[in-house]
This record gives structure tokens, C-alpha cells and sequence, in this order.
């Protein structure tokens, strides 16, 4: 349909869109790459179990100190986050992400019935791609309404594992919310007397005076931390950690579910930017993805009034 010295051409048979410039890409680079997310995959696998034995190993004695039955609650709670975290980052992880359905390029029947209008062709697998799926070289094939490949899970997101890496994010969040309120509480009962003097500050600004108290604190905190015991340290060090986890994964939650609510992915949110289409923001995208088909009030009692029959 186009002349043959251009780049991009589209077939009239069956409507694909071939880009003659378009090469093979270099893949000496897969075998670091395969590392690099191995390596990723483990150092994030070895933490997660260490907040939960070492945040079990230091938090619950504190815990149990308390009550009986606090110690019970919290620990079935610790037990249901570990669990919904695990197995959540386990699908996400071993979970093929969707792969496109293999089509005979050319054949009459596909042809015939429309099925590769608009496909593209793709070099590193030979074969049709379809309009949403895209190549991953890290994963050397192509991904069905692939958002985004993933080195801490060391797989892609895409169709297949999208709503168990939500998933993950979502338990991750609220499991790093829990351990670092867990951790503050408990590192008040066991951490050091603190020990400071604010000293003269008479005829000092009130700006002189803050200042001035504010480093007195800070240095007390900081001599008092020389004390702490085993415990006190992985306490300070899970609370650190659990904050700055919680602030990034909460910001990559809220960005999946907004590109998931304009019906996009990462990449198509890159390949349009411009596209500002209101019609396409809408609940019922957040409604599909979670496989949600039924509204709410459908599973809810009907309290009004219905006719009574009449049975003769």
C-alpha cells in the first residue's frame, strides 16, 4: 500500500505493519541481564525473611511482655502478611506473564477472518506481535500487554502476573506499615535512657534555642545508640528500612493503579504520552483488572418490599 523504498510498509493482504530499518539487536547482553535479576531476586527474597524472623525474633518479646493475648493477635496477624507477601511475590515471580498467541504469519484462515489486522511483526521472534504485546530481551519473548520488566521479581509484568504483582505491592505496603509501627513501639520499651543538657540559652533567639535543643537531642540519640543491645540495632535497622520501602512502594502502587484506571500500561503511557482521551478513565478499568464482574450490591441482601404471590 505504500512504495517500496519505504520504511514502513503496510500489507493490503492481511494489514501488517512491517518496519524494513528495524534490526536485530545485539543479545550478548542476555547472560548479565539474566544475572543481574537473579541477583536482584535473591537479595530481595534473603530481607524479606529477615524482617519476618529477625522483626519475629526481636518485636515479640516486647509484645508478649504486654499480654498474652496481644502476643497471640499480633503474631496471627504477622503470620497472615508474611503469608499473602510470600505467596503473592512467589506468583508474581513464577508466573508466565502472557505470551501472544502463536499465528501462522500469512495463513489464509487467520487472514480471512481479520485476526492480523494491525499486528506488527517482530524480528527477535520472527513471528506476528500483537498491537498491545511487546519484546522483552531480558525475557527473549514477546509479552502480552507487557507494563514493565521487573529485575526484583526477575520476570516481566504483563498480562498474565499484573494483578499478582498489584497484589504484592499491596501486601508489601501494608506489611511494612505494621513493621514499622511494631518497631517504633518496641524500640521505645528497650531503647537507652537518653541523657542531654540544654545548658544557658539565656538571651538567645528563639530560632538559637531550637536549633540548639534540637542538636542536643540528636547527639543524646546518637550517644544512647552506642548502648543498644542486638535487639535494639535490627529494631533500628527494620524501622529505617520499613519507612523507606513503604514510601517507594506506596509510590509505585499509587502510579500502577492510575495507569491501570486511564486502561494503560507503562509502556503504552510512554508510546502516547499525549494522548489525553477522558473516555478511556474509568472505574470499571480498576473493576476488569481485579476480575471484579458483578457489582457490589448484587452480593448484598434485597430489603425491598417484593409482592407476595398468590398461591391457589
Amino acid at each position: 500500500m505504500l512504495p517500496t523504498c519505504a520504511s514502513v510498509f503496510k500489507c493490503g493482504w492481511c494489514g501488517a505493519i512491517t518496519d524494513q530499518n528495524k534490526q536485530k539487536r545485539d543479545q550478548k547482553c542476555f547472560r548479565w541481564r539474566t544475572l543481574r535479576d537473579r541477583c536482584f531476586l535473591s537479595v530481595v527474597t534473603i530481607f524479606m525473611f529477615f524482617v519476618i524472623f529477625g522483626g519475629v525474633w526481636a518485636v515479640y518479646p516486647v509484645v508478649f511482655s504486654v499480654s498474652l493475648l496481644c502476643g497471640i493477635l499480633h503474631s496471627i496477624l504477622t503470620v497472615l502478611l508474611s503469608i499473602a507477601t510470600i505467596s503473592s511475590f512467589s506468583l508474581a515471580a513464577l508466573t508466565c506473564p502472557g505470551t501472544p498467541p502463536t499465528i501462522l504469519w500469512g495463513s489464509y484462515p487467520t487472514v480471512g477472518k481479520g485476526d492480523l489486522e494491525n499486528y506488527t511483526y517482530c524480528h527477535y521472534c520472527s513471528k506476528p506481535k500483537a498491537p498491545r504485546a511487546h519484546h522483552c530481551r531480558s525475557c527473549r519473548k514477546c509479552i502480552l500487554d507487557m507494563d514493565h520488566h521487573c529485575p526484583f521479581i526477575g520476570n516481566c509484568v504483563g498480562a498474565g502476573n499484573h494483578r499478582s504483582f498489584i497484589a504484592f505491592l499491596i501486601s508489601a505496603v501494608l506489611s511494612t506499615i505494621y513493621v514499622s509501627v511494631m518497631a517504633a513501639y518496641s524500640s521505645m520499651h528497650i531503647w537507652p535512657p537518653l541523657n542531654y543538657s540544654v545548658g544557658h540559652i539565656n538571651g538567645a533567639s528563639s530560632a538559637d534555642r531550637a536549633w540548639r535543643f534540637m542538636s542536643e537531642i540528636i547527639a543524646a540519640f546518637l550517644r544512647s545508640a552506642l548502648f543498644l543491645s542486638s535487639r535494639g540495632l535490627v529494631l533500628a535497622y527494620l524501622l529505617i528500612a520499613s519507612v523507606s520501602l513503604q514510601i517507594g512502594l506506596s509510590i509505585l502502587l499509587w502510579q500502577q493503579l492510575s495507569y491501570i484506571y486511564q486502561g494503560k500500561t507503562y509502556l503504552s503511557h510512554l508510546s502516547s504520552p499525549g494522548d489525553n482521551d477522558e473516555e478511556k478513565k474509568d472505574c470499571q478499568n480498576l473493576v476488569r483488572f481485579f476480575g471484579f464482574q458483578y457489582p457490589v450490591t448484587r452480593f448484598l441482601p434485597n430489603f425491598r418490599a417484593t409482592p407476595k404471590r398468590h398461591v391457589k
